[in-house]
């Protein structure tokens, strides 16, 4: 069941690439616009009495802080990789998050990596690498060896994908460590609450015509989705929801053919297809 949970909310948000392209906002406005919509919606939890009993200290607000700033970081980090190199680039190098899952989740939440983990991470990569095609990210780290260390848009890219990924195996951990212990309807309410309060010094406009666009990301990508997502990762390990998100990807091609008529290249469907088959052995794995 945590699974098809998890399964859910990367589902809902593959669709981000379809929203932010037909938004054309800039990504801070996109997400504090997001975000500020939830929070009266996620507000009406505090109606229940057992609900705001689980509100947690000032002493714990730090720690949900924490939180949001991997969030934050994760994403400018990803789309400062977007800016600089190939999108293929950026996302391979973004999907090493569920190799250091695997390892840190092992150190810090004594998770066992089996086989079939295993097995599902080198699957999944190979499908992405497929999907994308990986040749410029061994063309540069060639580069770097054969003419030295040259400051290129290329480096800089990947080097922000290999960050966001880092910063997205982090985040894994801290909400699977902290969805434990706090309510997630409050964790993701609070978590949105700081991550508005940090990006409102750089709001400057109210895109009046975009308001409704904007509630209705609110409902879908920072309510339901953070939903399904902290409740599902309280039930599977971390690695596991760091395998599943593989098909983040998979489900954002689907996302633009049905509604930007996207066609992809034949391995796009090759790659993807081996994705899939490594999302059903994680669904599929028992847990430990």
């Amino acid at each position: 069941m945590g699974s098809l949970l998890v399964v859910a909310a990367i589902l809902i948000w593959s669709s981000l690439g379809v929203f932010v392209r037909l938004a054309e906002e800039p990504t801070h406005v996109i997400i504090f616009y997001s975000t500020l919509f939830s929070l009266p919606l996620q507000a009406l939890i505090f109606l229940s009495p057992d609900i705001r009993s689980q509100i947690p200290p000032l002493k714990k607000l730090p720690y949900i802080f924490l939180i949001t700033i991997c969030l934050l970081l994760n994403t400018f980090t990803f789309l400062l990789a977007y800016s600089k190199t190939t999108i293929a680039n950026a996302v391979l190098t973004h999907y090493i998050a569920p190799v250091l899952v695997a390892f840190l989740g092992a150190i810090f939440l004594k998770e066992k990596v089996t086989w079939k983990i295993v097995l599902s991470i080198v699957m999944a990569t190979a499908g992405l690498w497929i999907m994308l095609g990986g040749a410029t990210v061994l063309a540069c780290i060639k580069g770097v060896f054969v003419e030295g260390l040259k400051v290129t848009p290329d480096l800089i890219g990947i080097a922000s994908g290999l960050a966001s990924g880092l910063f997205y195996a982090i985040l894994i951990i801290l909400i699977r460590l902290f969805s434990q212990r706090m309510n997630p309807y409050v964790l993701v309410f609070f978590q949105n609450l700081f991550m508005t309060l940090i990006l409102l010094p750089f709001i400057k406009a109210v895109p009046l015509d975009k308001l409704l666009f904007f509630a209705l990301m609110g409902a879908m990508h920072s309510t339901l989705a953070p939903y399904l997502y902290y409740f599902g990762l309280r039930r599977i390990q971390a690695n596991r929801a760091a395998v599943l998100g593989y098909l983040e990807p998979v489900g954002a091609i689907i996302f633009s053919m049905i509604f930007l008529s996207e066609m992809p290249h034949l391995r796009a469907y090759i790659g993807g297809a081996i994705v899939l088959l490594s999302g059903y052995l994680t669904i599929t794995e028992k847990q430990h």
